[in-house]
């Protein structure tokens, strides 16, 4: 694994979104005429409304209004959950209509996953520890390091040092003989998150 991982990194997950089709030459300006010509349209229509119940307001008064109403739809628009299934379709086999699919893709079952089962496989033995968790345990403080110091244990050694701590300094450089008990891997890894 040549890819590092924050310990931030862990828990986020984004999509990619979807490329907008037919958003090609003229997208962005197409995009904005459609606006302006909805708020002029409304806009009209405001102005109509107010002098017919003979109410007076100044037109960049309800410009405004109507363009702050435009932002507020877009802005709820784009915050909306997905639309639900159509009511033709079924449920995956095994599932209830309305309940979590656990088998879908979770960012955070994920990053639980990619240390829970290294963790359980070398909670008794040693050399396994040192082996996979130790390494990783390592890179995440590097990576913590690195972003929030801009060093990592090899290039400044004195510093990381110092920044780290005697304690997680020696834990990360010299193996232990036994793997650390939960409550000592749980204390390491809030020291990480101190970093």
């Amino acid at each position: 694994m040549s890819e590092r991982t924050g310990l931030d990194d862990l828990l986020s997950f984004e999509e990619e979104p979807p490329a907008a089709p037919g958003r090609a030459r003229g997208g962005r300006a197409r995009w904005v005429f459609r606006v302006l010509a909805t708020a002029a349209a409304l806009t009209a229509v405001v102005l109509v409304c107010l002098r017919a119940v003979g109410l007076q307001l100044s037109i960049w008064i309800v410009v405004a209004g109507v363009l702050a109403v435009l932002a507020v739809r877009r802005v709820t628009g784009a915050l909306a959950p997905p639309p639900p299934p159509r009511a033709g379709g079924r449920a995956p086999t095994g599932e209830e209509p309305g309940a979590y699919n656990w088998g879908a893709r979770d960012a955070l079952r994920a990053a639980i996953n990619g240390w829970e089962r290294p963790l359980d496989w070398s909670s008794g033995n040693r050399e396994r520890f040192t082996e996979r968790i130790l390494p990783r345990l390592g890179e995440l403080a590097d990576e913590r390091l690195r972003q929030r110091h801009g060093l990592t244990r090899d290039s400044d050694p004195a510093r990381a040092r110092a920044l780290l701590g005697d304690p997680l300094w020696s834990f990360l450089s010299t193996p232990s003989r036994r793997p650390p008990s939960p409550r000592d891997l749980a204390a390491i890894v809030a020291e990480l998150e101190k970093i």
